[in-house]
């Protein structure tokens, strides 16, 4: 590292195209980078103070850590990476977006809990882990002409999850890590399968796209396609409330309307991808990224230099 300069610290083992549109925002902005693995760090409590050994940092720290990615592993490798999030910010490190706002958008279970209770339209759900208790739900909403959507409780992309319309569609060995999270399926109307993901930056629905999928899943690394969208009155009030929800800095939030014109709230992202979303606006999604984590940054004073 440059001495003197200011450096922040973009978590990701893959820093890809969205590292590099981060790291020439940052850099336009006079900051370092250093990209960081979770997985190299370590904690260090033998003195007085607790440290953190961060690798590029030359025993110091950050002046702030962007958050683009944790990677999987046992629940005790997770649990750890996240206690070095939680770390950083005790020790006054923006954290953007910090590990609360992570632990709560992975899980879907509290996702769903916190719009619920915000009163944000999502549709219904049913978590549980008893196959008998699953049993009775799928029965009872298949023999009302309900479907249901099986999805893993941590998961992106769409991957493993599964549209369950009869009631013997679902078996105990589908289930993933010994939970069933069932949500009620949103009727599009036939072959109407689209969405719309709404990019929420410190509170402020920013951009938007319409994801058109070749079947009910609308995932883009499922194959939809994105096209541009106008973020309408409704999905922006939508989509920063389900932001104001999860308390976060910067997410993802996904949107689907039923055929009757009613609006939902399916999912959040605390950690989302914007290179689709980039390819159909026009906003500067990383260089509004850097800005609003600059902000974060003089807000708390932490403007520390890194020697």
């Amino acid at each position: 590292m440059t001495e003197g300069r200011q450096y922040i610290a973009i978590v990701t083992d893959e820093p890809g195209w969205h590292g590099r549109k981060l790291k020439d925002a940052f850099a336009s902005r006079g900051f370092g980078v250093v990209f960081l693995s979770l997985n190299d760090c370590r904690i260090e409590l033998t003195g007085e103070l607790p440290s953190l050994i961060l690798p590029g940092f030359n025993g110091a720290l950050p002046v702030g850590v962007f958050v683009r990615g944790v990677a999987g592993g046992t629940l005790e490798q997770v649990i750890v990476r996240l206690d070095i999030l939680h770390m950083l910010r005790q020790m006054g490190i923006t954290v953007y977006n910090d590990a609360r706002a992570i632990e709560r958008t992975v899980d879907k279970a509290m996702t769903s809990f916190l719009l619920k209770h915000a009163g944000i339209p999502t549709p219904a759900t049913w978590i549980c882990e008893s196959d008998e208790q699953a049993r009775a739900i799928i029965m009872r909403e298949i023999s009302q002409g309900r479907a249901l959507v099986c999805k893993p409780v941590f998961g992106s992309q769409g991957v493993g999850v599964k549209l369950v319309d009869t009631k013997d569609g679902l078996t105990p060995q589908e289930i993933t890590g010994g939970v069933y999270y069932l949500q009620a399926y949103i009727d599009r109307g036939e072959n109407n399968w689209y969405d719309w993901r709404v990019f929420v930056i410190g509170g402020r629905a920013s951009a938007a796209m319409i994801r058109r999928g070749t079947g009910w899943i609308t995932n883009r690394a499922q194959g939809a396609r994105c096209e541009a969208a106008t973020i309408d009155g409704e999905l922006q009030r939508m989509a920063e409330a389900a932001s104001r929800a999860v308390d976060i800095d910067y997410a993802g939030v996904d949107l689907v309307r039923d055929r009757h014109g009613n609006l939902y709230v399916i999912e959040i992202n605390g950690i989302p991808a914007w290179k689709g979303l980039q390819e159909v606006c026009s906003l500067d999604i990383g260089g509004c990224l850097a800005d609003h984590f600059c902000a974060r940054l003089a807000g708390s004073g932490g403007l520390a230099v890194v020697p």
